[in-house]
């Protein structure tokens, strides 16, 4: 590994400072979600969190009755929970995107750290309202994208950081579905998809929303570069679909660093395919959401390396992050629970004003979830441009 090491030396961490259970409330991932299972596993998976309410669904008895299998108490809105539970730390929102805004400003209000399913908003101006409030309060606000939470996704970024492949000369990411390959809308209806398919609920751009946006962020969390513009071809390939099921787009990273984008949830066969490569002066490392517990480095004139989670020489960034030896593998739920775990130690920091264990800071938030709406907002205004390069600046504009 061509990489000098971060120092793996043992750090003060606030955590076991607390000496206690962080008490967590959850707002939606009720019955039939496929994310609230994940997210309450991840929450508890390092016994950091303990859930003790919620408001499970907008249906206040499924919501009661979810609740009651959940063991854990049942309210029928938020405003009910705040007032019923005032010894809450902080609550995990896992509602339809639309909902986002007002529950993470209500409660960002109501002294509560938030962790928030992506994306953080619907529009560039909810989840600028959004990061404008954590700024000013400090909240402690972790948004979701999960595959930030993969250890060798942090090995990744810190190698790039650490110039183990040179600068960056191109960065190329996909992510492709084929979960509405076919005429989902002709078939029976669920609430999720009923929602899902509405652009009021789900966003300008069902894809960009849903998958594109964690595409992005993988982009500029592993190069460490932002974007500064875009040229997007967006639209849907099912012959009769009203909302986006595919983008394929050009981007430009600071310096110059052009960048490639593929998403679509309509590619027939896929199966959450997820391919990151980012290229250097002297080569490159490649991360496939397949066998996520490697990562390949590529050197120009050396042979091929294949790095593990688990292995010995990780750097600390992911080191810390493993939970059991190479050869068991982890996956999607470990690597949520490593931000619920990052978002633990920080606020734990603010709890006990003790420094945070600085590899703990890597997690998505709140800016991220802004850099993540200007990213739609720029394709849209490109594909309205007809596929147009559009700048950052002038899409938050």
């Amino acid at each position: 590994m061509s990489a000098a090491p971060v120092s793996a030396a043992p750090v003060s961490a606030a955590w076991p400072l607390l000496g206690r259970r962080l008490r967590l409330a959850v707002l939606g991932g009720g019955t039939g979600s496929f994310i609230g299972p994940i997210h309450r596993a991840a929450a508890r998976l390092d016994d950091r969190f303990e859930i003790i309410a919620g408001v499970l669904s907008s249906d206040p008895a499924r919501g009661e009755e979810a609740a009651r299998a959940l063991a854990i108490r049942h309210y029928p809105d938020f405003a009910a929970l705040v007032a019923g539970e005032p010894s809450l730390d902080a609550v995990a929102i896992m509602t339809p995107n639309d909902r986002h805004h007002a529950e993470c400003l209500a409660a960002i209000e109501a002294g509560l750290h938030v962790i928030c399913d992506k994306p953080l908003a619907n529009s560039v101006a909810e989840a600028a309202e959004i990061a404008t409030a954590v700024r000013r309060t400090m909240t402690v606000f972790c948004l979701t994208h999960a595959y930030a939470g993969y250890p060798m996704i942090r090995q990744a970024r810190a190698m790039v950081g650490a110039g183990a492949i040179g600068a960056v000369r191109a960065i190329q990411v996909e992510y492709i579905q084929a979960g509405m390959s076919s005429r989902v809308e002709d078939g029976a209806i669920t609430r999720k998809l009923a929602w899902k398919l509405s652009a009021e609920r789900s966003g300008p751009s069902l894809v960009l929303g849903d998958i594109g946006t964690h595409a992005f962020h993988l982009a500029r969390f592993v190069s460490g570069l932002a974007c500064v513009g875009l040229s997007a071809d967006l639209g849907a390939i099912v012959p009769g679909r009203t909302v986006d099921d595919y983008c394929a787009m050009f981007l430009r990273f600071a310096g110059g660093v052009p960048g490639t984008l593929l998403v679509s949830q309509a590619l027939a066969g896929t199966e959450n395919a997820i391919t990151l490569r980012v290229f250097g002066d002297d080569g490159h490392i490649e991360w496939q959401h397949a066998t996520s517990n490697y990562l390949t480095l590529a050197l120009q004139g050396k042979p091929v390396q294949r790095l593990a989670r688990g292995d010995a020489d990780l750097l600390a960034p992911a080191a810390r992050l493993v939970r059991i030896a190479r050869g068991h593998p982890e996956g999607l739920t470990e690597a949520f629970a490593n931000l619920y775990r990052d978002a633990a130690e920080l606020i734990a920091a603010r709890l006990t004003s003790h420094p945070v264990d600085p590899l703990a800071l890597d997690f998505p938030t709140a800016e991220d979830g802004l850099e993540g709406m200007k990213f739609v907002d720029a394709a849209l205004r490109s594909r309205a441009d007809g596929g147009g390069w559009v700048t950052f600046d002038e899409a938050a504009a």
